[in-house]
């Protein structure tokens, strides 16, 4: 696996001495966004050793808690689209984190399941992952849990009003 594999996270958004941002300081969308690319670095500088990104590491845990997924669900879970999903689970097969296998009992279907070197290299990545959630929850002080509950609050109000029926949605649900 080389950095190549993987996307590179975004910069950090700190604001820019002199630039006049206007209706973005006001916004929580900007907030999350500048949050959002500070977690990523940080995510990649942890994770550094592996080549993962904090979607893979997420389909990896995924998998991980639900041998035989199949793609079509993997992407579902995570709010990817079919090409999103293929694309994923073929970088994760390619480099031998799984693998797919046939479904018994249906031979036009296959699920994902772990490699053996994948289920190995998944527990040292889960607790450096853990440790650095820990981190950036200490730093946080008492204010991280109810962050972390807010966060989570705010991505059902969000779906709540984006899927809403006098709302157009970009994406409709599946």
């Amino acid at each position: 696996m080389t950095k190549t594999d993987s996307p590179d996270p975004e910069g950090l958004m700190l604001p820019v001495p002199g630039v006049d941002y206007g209706l973005l300081d006001q916004l929580l969308g900007y907030a999350l966004r500048r949050a959002q690319n500070a977690l990523y670095l940080d995510f990649y500088r942890a994770t550094a050793d592996w080549d993962v990104s904090p979607q893979r590491f997420a389909a990896l845990v995924l998998i991980a808690r639900n041998p035989g997924m199949r793609q079509g669900l993997l992407g579902q879970a995570m709010g990817l689209h079919r090409s999103g999903a293929l694309r994923l689970t073929d970088w994760l097969t390619a480099n031998g984190w799984a693998e797919r296998r046939d479904t018994p009992g249906d031979a036009r279907a296959w699920g994902l399941y772990l490699t053996a070197t994948g289920r190995r290299r998944l527990a040292k990545l889960e607790a450096a992952v853990a440790e650095h959630d820990r981190a950036l929850l200490a730093a946080l002080g008492e204010q991280g849990p109810a962050l972390k509950a807010g966060l989570e609050r705010l991505a059902w109000a969000a779906t709540a009003q984006s899927t809403a029926p006098d709302n157009n949605p970009r994406r409709q649900a599946p």
